[in-house]
């Protein structure tokens, strides 16, 4: 539902395009909820401007972030279909509980996706609804928490999937901080997720996009110096 008192964040806009940082707890899709498309749409028809706004991709409510919407509609087809052919790139910051085993690594996972529980497993065989995982990570930094070790991590998607970096890391015992469904309660956070980095060629012009932001400085963000949040090289082992 629209939020007349919200005002976006935005990194990148060129009426055709937008990103902007998506805020936690808000969906993604247009509909009920507070959501970004809703909430964006309001604000340009303030602003006395073209209001529609397409999803192209997808972050979890509970996830903050770098988020990229359509602002034309025949945009829109051409970014979906860049996403499913991983032609957009997508990086992302997590604080892991514990410590990963190699400081960076790329990592394989089949996963099968129980819509009915909202959850997804890793699995040990292909069959029905199982589809093939990838990700790279590097370890950036670790930090004591009350006895317990923290892991700050940067994550390249090399596939899409639901939940994909919070099933991957909890089927490694290294859940995210603050992920309940993944087996991580925190009451000072939820899930230790930010969207940093999104890059693309853009759909009309055929320039490259390379739009970066960084986590906020809250718990447990702000648990690792802020120079770790800087723009960097990429993420791949």
């Amino acid at each position: 539902m629209p939020d007349e008192s919200f005002t976006p964040q935005l990194l990148y806009d060129d009426g055709a395009v937008v990103v902007c940082v998506k805020p936690v707890g808000f969906l993604s899709e247009s509909g009920s909820g507070r959501n970004l498309p809703d909430a964006l749409s309001s604000y340009y028809a303030q602003a006395r401007q073209p209001s529609y706004i397409g999803t192209v991709h997808r972050l979890d409510r509970i996830v903050g972030g770098v988020m990229l919407l359509s602002r034309k509609r025949e945009l829109t087809g051409k970014l979906i279909a860049a996403v499913a052919e991983r032609q957009v790139e997508k990086e992302y910051f997590a604080v892991l509980r514990g410590r990963p085993e190699l400081p960076a690594a790329v990592v394989s996972d089949l996963l099968f996706r129980d819509a009915a529980h909202n959850k997804t497993y890793v699995v040990n065989r292909m069959r029905k609804g199982v589809r093939e995982a990838k990700l790279a990570y590097r370890l950036l930094a670790t930090a004591q928490d009350g006895g317990q070790t923290l892991s700050l991590v940067r994550v390249r998607l090399l596939t899409g999937r639901t939940h994909q970096i919070r099933a991957q890391f909890s089927a490694r015992q290294l859940p995210l901080l603050g992920d309940v469904r993944y087996g991580s309660k925190d009451s000072r956070c939820q899930t230790a997720l930010w969207s940093c980095r999104l890059a693309l060629r853009h759909p009309a012009t055929g320039l490259p996009l390379d739009i970066f932001c960084p986590p906020p400085r809250v718990f447990p963000w702000n648990c690792f110096d802020s120079s770790l949040y800087a723009p960097s090289p990429a993420v791949l082992p």
